[in-house]
């Protein structure tokens, strides 16, 4: 390893005839001069991944710039409603891997899926029975569910942000004219743990592509198609928040979703409506059905899991 030549008054390297074999560990180095141990951490993973990418291909001026520009296209693209770089960690499996690295699920518990860009702070509250989706064209679909603990206990009072597509694909946030939110809104379970609503039967779509994940997709040769599925996210007091979709267990693309959310767990059916459902929640107009029992985890139980696999990983990532 080539020598640095002495040290500065703080101890640290003088950080001069830097080169591909003492770069790394110097720059290490004066990234971990914060107070924050786990920020000192992740600092030096990251200077050491980001080094190491480059020394393994041999990375040339015109990619590191090309790489550069593409980032900087990200950010200059993303506003309130765009959020090109959520998309850009979905679609390298980013979101899914921290997501089951930060949430893991005991036994029994629903899991996770992807946040997505399409989450909005402008969902309304809604009382079980309202209809979330107002599309026309869109297939009329009952959804009655159900939030439980890992006991098996009801969950009354649970959060559930619901947000879906409409049925050409888009989102409400993706439409420059448009008076106020749909395909979204705000739920409550109640003493029985239920939470119901009419919707739309879910649709496949392409995801954004017309800025720099189209560019991703054209070069990697990969679809940019995401399955049908109905995002949810449930908040509840001494629970893990969970953030997860239901997917068709039909639909085009399940096992191909560019941006990697689909787990066999969560893929359902959308069954005709029955007479008992259609009668005991006065439904008879509504040809189509979608039943599903959600079950959350402690933060306790979440906790413990989260702590033992930590412990579990540290002779690999070095906690």
């Amino acid at each position: 390893m080539a020598p640095t030549n002495g040290t500065t008054d703080g101890g640290l390297p003088v950080a001069l005839d830097l080169d591909i074999d003492n770069i790394t560990e110097n720059v290490i180095k004066f990234c971990g001069q914060g107070r924050d141990p786990r920020m000192k951490f992740i600092l030096g993973k990251l200077v050491t991944h980001i080094h190491n990418f480059a020394r393994e291909t041999r990375l040339t001026t015109d990619e590191w710039r090309a790489g550069l520009d593409w980032l900087q296209e990200c950010g200059q693209i993303c506003n309130e409603n765009r959020k090109e770089l959520i998309t850009v960690s979905d679609i390298f499996g980013l979101s899914t891997l921290v997501d089951e690295i930060d949430h893991p699920k005991p036994p029994g518990a629903t899991q996770g899926s992807i946040l997505g860009p399409f989450h909005s702070h402008e969902a309304e509250e809604k009382a079980n029975g309202d209809r979330i989706s107002h599309d026309p064209k869109g297939e009329p679909l009952f959804v009655v569910c159900t939030v439980k603990d890992t006991q098996g206990n009801p969950l009354p009072n649970a959060r559930i942000h619901v947000w879906e597509a409409d049925s050409n694909g888009e989102y409400d946030i993706e439409k420059s004219e448009r008076s106020g939110p749909d395909g979204r809104g705000i739920l409550h379970s109640d003493d029985r743990g239920e939470f119901y609503f009419d919707a739309i039967v879910p649709v496949p779509y392409p995801i954004l592509c017309d800025g720099p994940v189209g560019i991703f997709f054209e070069v990697s040769g990969r679809h940019q198609y995401r399955p049908a599925h109905m995002h949810f996210m449930f908040e509840k007091e001494g629970f893990d928040p969970l953030i997860t979709a239901l997917y068709l267990r039909n639909s085009k693309y399940r096992d191909s979703d560019a941006v990697f959310g689909v787990k066999n767990s969560l893929l359902v059916d959308i069954r005709d409506m029955d007479s008992e459902t259609a009668s005991a929640y006065n439904r008879s107009d509504v040809k189509k059905l979608l039943t599903y029992d959600f079950v959350l985890a402690s933060s306790i139980e979440v906790s413990a899991l989260r702590e033992e696999r930590s412990v579990d990983c540290q002779g690999v990532v070095g906690r």
